[in-house]
């Protein structure tokens, strides 16, 4: 195969199935989710044989636990998808919404239309849900999509595609709307992130390494996030029960996502009370705790953490733990160590709560709740094509307001310029 060749016969599909998306009514958009929804209902059985094959071919390979666990794919997480698919259709369609409408002095009224962004180019790892997920949400944006998933879940990824064109197919789209690249040459990655003349953004959603060269190498846009070191910071005036459970949610229910914590800190006023509780509930889970000379004290089964430690997102049944003074040095450190992904506090002091709010820099920071809530499904979303944790255009999981943009326009009755 002519990887170049093959990309940009994929890039012109896309391009010219983003001109039709882009004009496609809402309705006409609704019914493809709607019939790709009952697609994948009606064919979990060649989901989950396909997503076999996978898994069959990753354990064979050597894949690590965390990865084996966003590979697969439980009956329970196709009906997820699809249900996703609906609360996508469900959502209000942002495409021609036009907002902060004024007149000025010349008579003329000037506004902003929200827009698709044309073609997006999505890479990613494991998690064919994503596969879905992204291509629901950029057909409810009016966007057209190429999406290359990780070689692990080809089968899969293929198997779902198909039902994505049946879907576009039922409600009279292009199949160029949602094109999964069918090859596992990683050439490929490289030719669609320098597409310019067919691909407007490129998000990347895998591991720090497929990231970071995705954000070094890309001559596209990038929508990402490096890390998630999520942290969970218990107050001197938190409720025990509350923190018991917010941490064991947030550390222990799954390792290898984005949103689970990976870093505690824990007010020093009750930390000889509360830590020595919230390390147990840790270590019955199996969890090793890496903290600093107070937390050894109080808890003889941590071991030292480092410096490096306080940075690293883990994906694994490791915490970081560390006795802060108070509020300000809790923001300090979060602010200095965290990949700016998701924060939360518990505490019962709503001024400190919302100190917390104001002055945490990142994408996503929550009062008295699980990290584990950074989702786009759960958000309100009905997915998410992502995490960002840049500054400019999309922040937090990435939904449909996330795939457009804004242009002006102006509504006049003859006016001219004097």
């Amino acid at each position: 195969m002519d990887i170049k060749q093959y990309m940009q016969t994929l890039g012109q599909n896309a391009r010219t199935a983003s001109r039709a998306m882009a004009k496609a009514d809402t309705s006409t958009k609704n019914r493809a989710l709607l019939a790709i929804a009952g697609a994948i209902r009606r064919e979990k059985d060649k989901l989950i044989a396909a997503n076999q094959q996978d898994m069959d071919a990753a354990r064979a390979a050597g894949m690590e636990a965390a990865m084996l666990d966003r590979l697969a794919l439980s009956e329970k997480a196709i009906a997820t998808m699809a249900e996703g698919l609906e609360q996508i259709a469900a959502l209000a369609d942002p495409i021609g919404e036009i907002s902060d409408l004024k007149y000025r002095p010349s008579g003329i009224q000037v506004g902003r239309m929200r827009v698709p962004l044309g073609v997006i180019g999505i890479i990613y790892e494991a998690r064919p849900n994503v596969t879905v997920d992204a291509a629901g949400l950029c057909i409810k944006s009016g966007n057209a999509c190429i999406l290359r998933g990780g070689s692990e879940a080809i089968h899969c990824n293929r198997a779902l595609a198909a039902l994505v064109h049946e879907g576009l197919e039922a409600a009279g789209l292009p199949k160029g709307a949602a094109q999964v690249v069918e090859t596992t040459d990683r050439a490929a990655v490289g030719e669609l992130i320098t597409m310019r003349d067919y691909v407007d953004v490129i998000v990347p959603r895998g591991g720090k390494g497929l990231i970071e060269r995705i954000s070094n190498e890309a001559r596209i846009p990038v929508i990402k996030h490096l890390d998630g070191n999520c942290h969970v910071y218990v107050d001197d005036e938190a409720d025990e029960a509350k923190a018991l459970r917010i941490l064991e949610n947030a550390k222990t229910q799954r390792l290898g996502t984005c949103n689970t914590a990976e870093s505690l800190l824990v007010a020093r006023a009750v930390a000889a009370n509360m830590l020595p509780k919230l390390a147990a509930m840790l270590i019955a889970k199996g969890t090793e705790i890496r903290g600093c000379a107070e937390t050894q004290n109080l808890v003889p089964q941590a071991k030292a953490a480092t410096e490096e430690d306080y940075y690293t997102e883990y994906l694994a049944a490791i915490i970081s733990c560390k006795v802060v003074d108070g509020l300000d040095e809790a923001i300090e450190h979060i602010n200095k160590y965290s990949s700016q992904h998701t924060e939360a506090i518990v505490t019962e002091n709503y001024t400190k709560a919302r100190r917390f709010l104001r002055e945490v820099d990142s994408s996503s920071v929550m009062v008295n709740a699980s990290t584990r809530f950074a989702d786009g499904f759960e958000y309100g979303l009905g997915a998410e094509i992502g995490i960002s944790t840049d500054k400019i255009h999309a922040r937090g999981p990435v939904g449909l307001e996330g795939l457009t943009s804004q242009k002006y326009i102006v509504l006049g009755d003859g006016q001219v310029r004097s």
